[in-house]
């Protein structure tokens, strides 16, 4: 039997499981209250902090003004425009500025490169267990835990393909800027049309002018014009929309049943995309400039899903989805640029509050929308003790993106608006005004304080909406109610009947 010493038990006021933005936040603001010489501990499997970025291509950049991507209200240290769209390393490096500036209110150890194996509930406090590689376990016994732990997106591989004449890569293991693909002049095809696809089009096509680059974009996705949301210089004063007007009007569209009639407004009206049809939707951001771009680039876009590559005779094809066949060039490059994320392979998610108030998830698919957001907003939540008794809603997400995709992205917008209200009537109004993730900040204060106002106005009065989308959505689809809207009289939650 091991013995305690064996097995390396620290003792600590507060364990975070995540090194990524939500847990991040989570730190920063559980040293906002606790004293200099109490103790967190800080887990990740990564041997950095930075969560899915430590691991992601090396040409990514944030799709939203670098400030708002932060932990509390943290400032970044670069010297760049508000407008900037941060680099892989400079976010890299500002959440590790996050993590030091914690480190100047509160002791932190941080157990980085070691992954989470379990929490026990010990009825007053918990005890954490992680492992470095093969090494001997490390037991964290704290007062709370907090985890942070989010999507735990893999990198992409490259497509397992039948064709023995194209070469089949992945951004994560294929710099597409140069090394072999820079090397000839074969023409490149990008395999799916979100974020990850828009980026590849993009760095192809402005590294390699006149070069072949074509995309199989499934049904097509749409994005928010960055330009619509975020004008720049002097025109903040009376150009563009608020993005939290646009998250609560799209929250305010959704009855439960109606996602597609509620993505074909924002499409109509704010959307841009490089394909010529676009359905799916996943609130990302790019400019009208870069669909510009890609769309002056791109040889060919095949609106079909690939099944595979196969030779024939001399020549090859791709086999798609609806039967159909495309002709390419043989030693083509293929780039996985499909989700990175398979819900199929997720299991339920757990309750965000546990054992009388000393654990909390912060979710992977969103309590508030972000999980920057709910790192920070439960982390409050917890410290101020009103984790157990204010009345968040919740529904298993994984469950719910498992049976739609399109309609989980429409009740987790209906379900932040919902929390946010919540949230709003419960903590104090610093805790607001000290969130620097807030997407208006882009915005000069008397513009913010219009959205504010109306915020207050309204929240309440729609919270009986929001309910009501949330039932009709779980009764659609037949997910489980794991979520609670009101306290009980002994001050526990109830669940939604």
């Amino acid at each position: 039997m091991s013995t305690s010493q064996d097995l390396g038990i620290i003792q600590a006021d507060v364990c975070v499981v995540g090194a990524g933005i939500a847990g991040v936040n989570a730190l920063y603001v559980a040293s906002r209250y606790l004293r200099p010489d109490q103790h967190v501990v800080l887990i990740d499997r990564n041997e950095r902090v930075g969560g899915m970025w430590v691991d992601t291509y090396d040409y990514v950049r944030l799709h939203q003004p670098h400030p708002f991507f932060t932990a509390g209200d943290v400032t970044w240290t670069i010297d760049e425009p508000p407008e900037h769209l941060a680099t892989k390393g400079e976010v890299l490096d500002h959440l590790r500025h996050c993590v030091d500036e914690a480190r100047k209110a509160v002791r932190v150890t941080e157990l980085l490169g070691h992954e989470f194996e379990g929490a026990v509930d010990n009825g007053d406090s918990v005890t954490v267990t992680c492992r470095a590689g093969d090494g001997p376990a490390v037991v964290v016994r704290a007062g709370k835990f907090i985890n942070a732990v989010g999507l735990s997106i893999e990198v992409n591989e490259p497509l397992t393909l039948s064709s023995s004449r194209v070469r089949s890569v992945a951004p994560e293991s294929c710099d597409l800027r140069g090394g072999a693909i820079a090397d000839d002049n074969a023409p490149v095809w990008v395999v799916g049309s979100g974020k990850t696809g828009m980026d590849a089009l993009h760095t192809l096509i402005t590294h390699y002018p006149g070069r072949e680059i074509n995309l199989v974009a499934g049904s097509g996705t749409f994005f928010v014009s960055r330009d619509a949301f975020y004008p720049t210089g002097v025109r903040r004063w009376y150009r563009g929309r608020r993005p939290n007007w646009l998250i609560t009007e799209l929250a305010n569209r959704f009855d439960g049943t109606n996602e597609a009639e509620v993505y074909a407004w924002c499409r109509e009206n704010y959307g841009t995309f490089a394909t010529p049809t676009a359905q799916h939707f996943f609130v990302g951001l790019i400019s009208e400039a870069e669909i510009a771009t890609i769309r002056g680039g791109l040889r060919r876009s095949v609106m079909d899903h690939l099944l595979d590559a196969v030779d024939d005779g001399d020549q090859v094809r791709l086999e798609l989805k609806s039967g159909d066949h495309v002709a390419i060039e043989p030693g083509s490059w293929i780039v996985n640029c499909t989700s990175h994320f398979d819900f199929d392979d997720r299991p339920t998610e757990p309750p965000y509050v546990e054992a009388d108030g000393r654990i909390i998830n912060i979710g992977a698919t969103g309590l508030f929308g972000f999980s920057s957001f709910g790192g920070y907003f439960l982390t409050h939540l917890l410290f101020l003790d009103k984790i157990t008794t204010v009345p968040l809603l919740q529904v298993d997400g994984m469950a719910l993106f498992r049976a739609s995709q399109s309609a989980g992205l429409a009740g987790l917008l209906t379900l932040a608006q919902y929390n946010l209200g919540q949230a709003f009537d419960h903590l104090p109004s610093k805790v607001f005004a000290e969130c620097g993730l807030d997407f208006d900040r882009w915005y000069p204060a008397p513009r913010r304080l219009v959205g504010q106002l109306v915020f207050v106005a309204q929240h309440k009065r729609r919270r009986e909406q929001y309910v009501t989308a949330i039932e009709a959505l779980c009764d659609r689809f037949g997910i489980e109610r794991g979520a609670v809207v009101a306290p009980s009289s002994t001050g526990r939650h109830r669940a939604l009947a």
